[in-house]
């Protein structure tokens, strides 16, 4: 199991990373939480990793903190819950406000999520409330904050928000429509990813 990588930045087209390791270039997929972290292309990184293996691909997920990638693995063993619904969460809410909703029993909150239905929702809460009261302790609700003011814009802001959201599992014209409806002037990719994530559509 790859636990962590550290390495080259080599490229970052949300939700994908590549990362140059000693000459082996590792492909992750990234929360935008995480992209918000991001060094430029070129620079030294470190990312905390988890690894999907299944019949057909093995999948690497990158992660800034240790809290996000404890979240995104207790967010994989709900029924219903896979590695893409999972960073499509991480990407709209921080783990602390996620926290604070499961402890609240705020699944209206919740289904404000992009792919989080009532049912979704409502499982969520029930499941994970126990696990992270006890594992509060020991994260200590870790805030994820903002993108720096300095993050580096694609060439095409707009076009590169679609293109992510529609990796992260949603239709082209869903997608579309999601970014057209945000005020996306002067924005990088990360912000108009993040608006519409965060039910900005």
């Amino acid at each position: 199991m790859i636990g962590r990588l550290t390495g080259i930045l080599l490229e970052k087209q949300p939700p994908a990373i590549l990362i140059d390791v000693q000459g082996v270039a590792y492909e992750l997929e990234a929360s935008m939480s995480t992209f918000y972290h991001l060094p430029d292309c070129g620079e030294n990184i470190v990312l905390h990793t988890h690894m999907v293996v299944r019949e057909d691909a093995q999948l690497l997920f990158g992660f800034h903190s240790l809290s996000e990638r404890l979240m995104f693995r207790n967010l994989i063993r709900i029924s219903g819950v896979g590695p893409k619904l999972a960073l499509t969460i991480l990407s709209g809410i921080s783990a602390e406000e996620f926290t604070r909703c499961i402890m609240e029993a705020d699944s209206k909150a919740l289904t404000r999520l992009p792919g989080v239905g009532k049912k979704t929702a409502e499982r969520l809460v029930v499941e994970l409330k126990d696990r992270l009261e006890k594992e509060s302790g020991s994260s200590g609700g870790a805030r994820l904050p903002g993108a720096p003011a300095g993050i580096e814009k694609q060439a095409n802001p707009v076009n590169d928000a679609v293109s992510a959201l529609i990796s992260l599992g949603y239709k082209a014209q869903q997608a579309s429509q999601m970014v057209r409806a945000l005020d996306v002037e002067g924005k990088s990719t990360e912000e108009i990813i993040r608006s519409a994530l965060q039910g900005g559509a």
